[in-house]
């Protein structure tokens, strides 16, 4: 090392100098002490001033950072706020749901799943978006041609979140589609589609909540209140599904910063 860098970095255990034997060598096991730290001494003085760490990209995990906002939810416009007993019965129905997927998840699981449905890897965030919202809504189409309104096209219209489906599903899979979908839904309209899944991969959750599934689900009620604020027509289906969500997270998830206020 140069004085300069031994200045700034004062050695902890400083070498004099020793007799050593002169047939020294400092890339076999040290015999002495005095061996051994002259050996630290030369390895350390080779050590480059500045290292830089060579990282792969690939194998860093798309969005780490979890970003938790202590904001609550806007509002219900007037007269759309629901009810304590409203909020309460949504939140029975939920528990038993969950209860009987919970349940029979071992038996839904051993069903075989249709030849059609392919379900996409957890990694694939634009499958999974496809699969649950269909073409049709994933690439914004108006409607349906004549042609296709003979029968179903479940890759047109998006599968349903069947029970055979979801339990296939592991807390890892849960998570990575319930983040796809919110990311989906903060620049998109809420459809009925969107609002099954939701409905569906939050009654798979498990408790208690890690935190990244604590952070997703508060986005979602928040952007579940500004959704509803801006529903210019006022319509009273979607409000009352953008209602529903946000008392789950809410008040069965206890996220209670961002309950309703009862009317």
């Amino acid at each position: 090392m140069d004085s300069g860098v031994e200045e700034l970095m004062p050695r902890l255990l400083p070498v004099g100098d020793c007799d050593l034997a002169e047939d020294f060598d400092p890339t076999v096991p040290p015999r002495t002490p005095q061996e051994y730290l002259k050996r630290v001494q030369i390895e350390a003085a080779r050590c480059p001033d500045v290292v830089v760490a060579q990282i792969d990209p690939r194998k860093l995990k798309k969005k780490q950072t979890v970003n938790i906002s202590i904001s609550g939810c806007q509002p219900a416009p007037e007269g759309y706020s629901p009810t304590l007993k409203w909020q309460q019965q949504q939140v029975a129905n939920f528990s038993a749901v969950r209860q009987s997927l919970n349940k029979h998840r071992n038996h839904w699981r051993s069903q075989h799943l249709d030849s059609n449905v392919t379900m996409p890897q957890s990694e694939d965030e634009e499958g999974w978006k496809k699969f649950c919202l269909g073409e049709r809504v994933y690439s914004e189409i108006d409607a349906l041609s004549d042609n296709e309104n003979l029968g179903i096209d479940y890759m047109k219209v998006g599968f349903p979140p069947l029970l055979s489906i979801v339990s296939r599903m592991n807390q890892a899979t849960v998570t990575s589609v319930l983040e796809y979908l919110i990311s989906w839904f903060g620049e998109k309209k809420f459809t009925p589609e969107l609002g099954r899944w939701l409905y569906a991969l939050l009654a798979c959750l498990e408790k208690p909540l890690l935190p990244e599934a604590h952070s997703l689900i508060r986005q979602l009620a928040r952007r579940c209140s500004e959704v509803r604020v801006l529903e210019e027509s006022k319509n009273e289906e979607q409000i009352s599904a953008l209602n529903l969500i946000i008392c789950l997270v809410s008040r069965y998830f206890d996220q209670r910063d961002l309950a309703d206020e009862p009317s």
